[in-house]
């Protein structure tokens, strides 16, 4: 188990990660701000869905995805359908012009990256992926209705840690005086 200080340190460079996500808006076109792209993103990796999911996944209010995919309907980077399970409802499925711009977003963001990492091995981008694949696996894995911060039970301890974590070696699940949450704005 880490260090209080260890965890305090990764809170604070998390809340500085907003410096890179804007180096990445600032290579998407004008036409493609960032949710605008999450959307299109989103429908390549889960397919086809509702309006619901998506903001589901996007973990923002249906208002909020409804403009978004409004942006990318009007410029025919996505199609909306009637759901044939409930005609009041509209399934969402990127279109062949939505792909195109999915391969220019992704050009766009490698260039990005490998113009800023020119200085990092292979092996430091590597590890670097695979721990913030498994931050986000460990986060993912504690949805409200499988795992409560500070309250974790032997089901949640065993998919995260594998063999059981005793209880109480939790870390102190309090933020630290003054850090500031990072933000998607």
């Amino acid at each position: 188990m880490a260090a209080r200080s260890q965890y305090e340190e990764l809170a604070r460079h998390l809340s500085a990660v907003g410096v890179v996500k804007r180096g990445l808006s600032r290579a998407l076109p004008a036409d493609c701000p960032g949710g605008s792209a999450a959307v299109l993103t989103l429908l390549a990796q889960h397919g086809e869905m509702r309006i619901s999911r998506l903001a589901e996944l996007l973990s923002v209010d249906m208002s909020v995805s409804s403009r978004h995919v409004a942006h990318v309907a009007e410029r025919g980077w996505i199609e909306r359908f009637p759901d044939p399970s409930d005609k009041r409802s509209r399934i969402l499925r990127l279109t062949s012009s939505g792909h195109d711009v999915l391969v220019d977003l992704s050009r766009r963001s490698t260039e990005v990256f490998a113009h800023n990492l020119a200085d990092w091995s292979d092996d430091e981008v590597g590890q670097l992926v695979t721990l913030l694949a498994r931050l986000c696996g460990s986060f993912a894995a504690r949805t409200p209705s499988a795992c409560t911060p500070g309250r974790h039970t032997d089901d949640c301890r065993a998919r995260l840690t594998g063999p059981s974590v005793p209880k109480g070696s939790e870390p102190d699940e309090k933020p630290a005086e003054g850090l500031v949450p990072a933000t998607d704005a």
